[in-house]
């Protein structure tokens, strides 16, 4: 990989890790791990607000990382970059052991 390509990949990894710096939104990916969830869901889940949640996933979005979907009058979001998938679930690993 040439120095460019590897500012580019570490640019884009470094971008990744700032929105998964962050706790509640490391909370609610993690949460999408296991398939879609509505904000109600996803709200229940997390003790959050509403308007919380809905504001952190609408910044995921803006990042790419999470996409949504309309079932009704429910909007139902998912992961939707491939790449965090494994990184949530290695995470979740070594951070929340079953015990």
């Amino acid at each position: 990989m040439d120095p460019a390509e590897m500012d580019r990949a570490a640019d884009a990894a470094a971008d990744v890790l700032k929105v998964l710096a962050n706790p509640a939104r490391l909370r609610l990916l993690c949460a999408l791990v296991p398939g879609e969830q509505s904000v109600g869901e996803l709200e229940e889940k997390l003790g959050a607000s509403q308007s919380y949640v809905s504001g952190q996933l609408a910044r995921m979005r803006t990042e790419g990382l999470v996409s949504c979907s309309r079932d009704g009058r429910t909007i139902r979001y998912q992961l939707a970059d491939p790449r965090v998938r494994p990184i949530l679930e290695r995470l979740y690993e070594v951070f929340c052991p079953r015990v």
